[in-house]
């Protein structure tokens, strides 16, 4: 499994690939922005605001760290961001989750299969699983271009329906929140925010590290953060407004935005369906690569065995229904993922305030010379 993009990333290639990464079934279908932000109405716009801030501040120091550890996977930034035990913990959660990913969007894909086009559902799994398994096999090159590759055909289908819905029924956007039978996953927006970044990152940072070494320069990163970030909060923007002027029908359904897709035709609710498909494919890209570059050095030969490993067990398990398991740890792992964010955020200021207090950086020279 090569390592090498053959080429250095400008700041397009780095913010697709970030939002294509963040991005999956959970995103595209509306479920993940109903359950994190539409449940509290017009105060979610506040807190998807807040969301594409968090994006781009975040994804850029783990990018930067990645570039200055000239990280491989994961784990170095981790190490560095929360400890020894810390971070041994975030690398354990971290490990599981891509696991647990790959899985939930291998089943994923055999239920939209089925529901969407009559197909049975094991076709559905095999094709996603033998897909994303060749994609991961041509190396971190192929891992890129698939993600950038998707990701303008899902902003431009989110952002097609979203306008085109708000301009069909612009007066219902504000209005039935509250009438909706459930109930938020996190109870304040504020924290909601936090904590859909912080699973989303726990996910994304097998990929970011890595690509932070492939920038083509420190600005590019930079610029591929923070247009990442805002891309992220765009796509996502746009996905709650569709949902809030679709109240409280939307909520009933498990992909709302294919039920939104579906009000304007048909047709394309079944293309809605294939960018579904899509983003589930950089979903399950991003974590199987992250699973298997955290397992075996990605220049080895035995990280081809642990992809070929690790592909077929998810497959196996998604048969058992492991996809709502996978959904209910989604705010765990969320509010486990609060020790990275606390760790990278530490870790940032603490090298800002560093340079600019010359006596922290003599007390450091001296203890690295002893």
């Amino acid at each position: 499994m090569n390592q090498h993009t053959g080429k250095k990333l400008s700041p397009f290639l780095i913010a697709a690939t970030y939002i294509g990464t963040v991005v999956g079934a959970g995103f595209a279908s509306g479920q993940e922005v109903l359950q994190f932000f539409g449940f509290f109405g017009p105060a979610g716009i506040l807190g998807m605001l807040l969301t594409s801030v968090l994006f781009a501040f975040f994804g850029r120091i783990i990018m930067q760290m990645g570039k200055d550890l000239q990280a491989k996977s994961h784990l170095p930034v981790i190490q560095k961001a929360g400890g020894l035990w810390i971070g041994r913990f975030i690398d354990y959660t971290i490990t599981f989750f891509l696991f647990g990913a790959v899985t939930a969007m291998v089943a994923g894909s055999g239920a939209i299969f089925e529901e969407q086009f009559g197909i049975p559902s094991l076709w559905g799994n095999l094709a996603m699983a033998v897909a994303t398994m060749i994609t991961v096999l041509i190396g971190f090159g192929g891992v890129v271009s698939a993600i950038s590759f998707v990701v303008p055909l899902l902003l431009t289908a989110v952002l097609g329906i979203s306008i085109y819905t708000l301009i069909g029924s612009p007066v219902s956007l504000w209005g039935h929140a509250a009438s909706i039978d459930g109930r938020a996953a996190v109870p304040f927006w504020p924290l909601s925010a936090l904590i859909y970044v912080s699973y989303n990152l726990v996910m994304a940072i097998a990929v970011l590290s890595p690509l932070g070494m492939h920038a083509e320069s420190e600005v590019a990163l930079a610029r591929g953060a923070k247009y990442g970030g805002y891309g992220l909060g765009l796509g996502a923007l746009a996905i709650l407004l569709a949902l809030l002027a679709n109240l409280p029908e939307a909520a009933r359904y498990d992909i709302p935005m294919a039920f939104i897709a579906g009000k304007i035709s048909p047709i394309i609710k079944g293309a809605y369906a294939l960018v579904l498909l899509a983003e589930i494919y950089t979903t399950a890209v991003g974590s199987l690569y992250g699973f298997s570059a955290r397992l075996a050095d990605p220049d080895s030969a035995r990280a081809k065995w642990v992809t070929i490993g690790a592909t077929a067990t998810s497959l196996l398990a998604s048969r058992l229904g492991f996809t709502n398991l996978v959904r209910f740890l989604y705010p765990a792992v969320g509010y486990a993922g609060l020790l990275l964010l606390a760790g990278l955020a530490y870790s940032y200021f603490r090298e800002r305030f560093f340079y600019l207090v010359p006596a922290l950086r003599k007390r450091e020279y001296r203890q690295k010379n002893k």
